[in-house]
């Protein structure tokens, strides 16, 4: 029997995350703000800018949950959805994202009708999604796995399937990116059980979650078959089926999901570039604005794969363009992915093409 935090009857919070819940909504001490309103920006030292401008009132938590409730924290989780994905998960959005989880979290132990409460524990398992994401993205990585595991948390109380697929999906991909591909692979399994419960593009998903894992760990055959897996559930794919917010998983997304397996085994076991080099490039051009990282990180992927295994010039292209996206993004992701391929180009020291694009990306990105 596992430990739980009962906050409301019928709903049950792993004990291991209080703690997590309890610093989420925690406020700074107020500050004395009379100098300010005095004597404006010149009185303020020593006064803490940040503390000053912090609010010192809780916010406004109802006394029941009520469907416009609901219906608010779906909006707040869509609009970050989509601010993470236009601009990166770093600066404003993540500030925004934070301070709106905190609010979802507030809402848990609140008096809720009973036909109301899946749809409450399904909602702040959205949010917690979209908010990982972006914590993810700022390489807040502690952040990120307790939003992901607080959605974990709310999706299986709710009996919602399709979130917990996506909770296990993103647990999957910040396992393999910090370099822990077996428990990402572990993450990824998790996510399938009953896969009966879940949609076509959902089971895609995570095999290539999988995939990625197999990539990571340097597994041809197994990397393949779970391409492969993932390929033939997306084939049967019915947009119709999904929930509204599997929408972004469409042709580019998966092709350039799949893309990043087969890369690893370009880099990592010698096999033939071209199959990475053709899904990154549907990707690429497949995504558009409103999905400018995607796009950023799949030609930056696609660019390294060209600076180390294929056509250096056509990589010095595609890596210029990657910049011009990557500049109107806070994406720690795609600021490691540009690294990455100063580092390929480095293999080039005779060609001042490369050369311009390293000094392109030194000035982009920091260290």
């Amino acid at each position: 029997m596992r430990d739980e935090l009962v906050v409301e009857p019928g709903v049950h919070v792993h004990a291991d995350l209080e703690a997590a819940v309890s610093g989420l909504i925690e406020r700074p001490a107020p500050v004395d703000r009379r100098a300010f309103l005095a004597g404006g920006l010149a009185a303020l030292a020593p006064i803490d800018l940040v503390s000053l401008v912090t609010p010192t009132t809780a916010p406004d938590i109802p006394g029941e949950i009520r469907p416009r409730d609901v219906a608010l924290l779906e909006r707040v989780a869509d609009t970050i959805h989509r601010m993470d994905n236009e601009h990166g998960g770093g600066g404003l959005v993540s500030e925004i994202a934070s301070r709106s989880l905190t609010w979802g979290v507030s809402l848990l132990p609140v008096k809720c009708p009973e036909p109301l409460r899946p749809q409450l524990l399904s909602a702040v398992a959205r949010l917690g999604i979209v908010v990982g994401a972006s914590q993810f993205d700022a390489y807040a990585h502690d952040d990120a796995r307790i939003s992901f595991r607080l959605a974990a948390e709310c999706a299986e109380e709710g009996g919602d399937w399709h979130l917990r697929a996506k909770t296990y999906s993103f647990m999957a991909r910040q396992a393999i990116w910090v370099g822990d591909p077996d428990t990402g692979l572990t993450d990824a399994e998790k996510g399938l059980v009953r896969s009966d419960r879940i949609t076509a593009t959902e089971r895609a998903m995570l095999h290539t979650a999988r995939a990625r894992a197999f990539g990571k760990m340097g597994d041809v055959s197994n990397t393949l078959t779970a391409v492969g897996l993932a390929d033939a559930a997306f084939e049967q794919s019915d947009p119709s089926q999904d929930p509204p917010w599997m929408a972004y998983y469409d042709h580019s997304q998966h092709h350039g999901d799949t893309a990043h397996a087969l890369y690893d085994l370009s880099i990592r076991a010698e096999q033939d570039p071209g199959r990475a080099s053709e899904r990154f490039k549907i990707a690429v051009e497949g995504h558009g604005d409103a999905f400018a990282r995607s796009r950023a990180i799949s030609r930056t992927k696609w660019a390294s794969l060209a600076m180390a295994k294929e056509d250096p010039y056509r990589a010095v292209m595609l890596g210029h363009q990657a910049l011009d996206d990557v500049g109107k993004i806070t994406s720690c992701r795609a600021a490691d992915d540009l690294r990455e391929l100063s580092r390929f180009a480095v293999r080039h020291p005779a060609m001042s093409e490369a050369a311009d694009l390293r000094e392109r990306i030194a000035a982009t990105v920091s260290p």
